[in-house]
């Protein structure tokens, strides 16, 4: 999909939308994603700051789309587990920023190749105006080569 078309339609994603979950930039060969998500009344929890909830969704897919762009379509990428740390309460404006380098992805194509299958981990950290580390979360993805998806 081009970056252009991806960046709108999923700024309207309702999950995204409906948490006030904005996608600020995609770098031009897609290896870096960055978000952004205000406070506002329908995403904050009970005290007045960011909810979990939210915070999560806010990195959900992003690790697997640079990895489905990235790898191409002989891959299959999933999102197979994920968990977050929290931190300090999240207030105002957070932010997300997921990269992965071109070194990573070839690392990655190796693995696969070697191994039929992998399950790597990738980490990002949510970040406050301050660029304060309010939570962190952990993916773990699925990655297959297509024609070794029946085996």
């Amino acid at each position: 999909m081009k970056k252009k078309t991806l960046l709108f339609w999923i700024n309207f994603w309702p999950p995204f939308l409906g948490s006030g979950i904005k996608v600020t930039s995609i770098s031009p060969d897609f290896a870096t994603i960055e978000v952004r998500m205000k406070l506002r009344f329908w995403n904050k929890n009970y005290v007045g700051t960011h909810f979990g909830g939210s915070l999560y969704a806010m990195t959900d897919p992003f690790f697997m789309l640079i990895l489905i762009e990235k790898l191409g379509r002989d891959y299959i990428v999933w999102d197979k587990a994920a968990s977050i740390r929290f931190i300090k309460p999240g207030k105002g404006t957070v932010y997300a920023r997921f990269h992965i380098s071109e070194e990573e992805i070839l690392d990655l194509k190796n693995q696969v190749d070697l191994h039929g299958k992998i399950e790597p981990l990738f980490t990002v950290d949510i970040l406050d105006e301050e660029k304060n580390c309010i939570a962190s979360v952990e993916k773990k993805l699925y990655i297959k080569k297509k024609k070794d998806a029946l085996s």
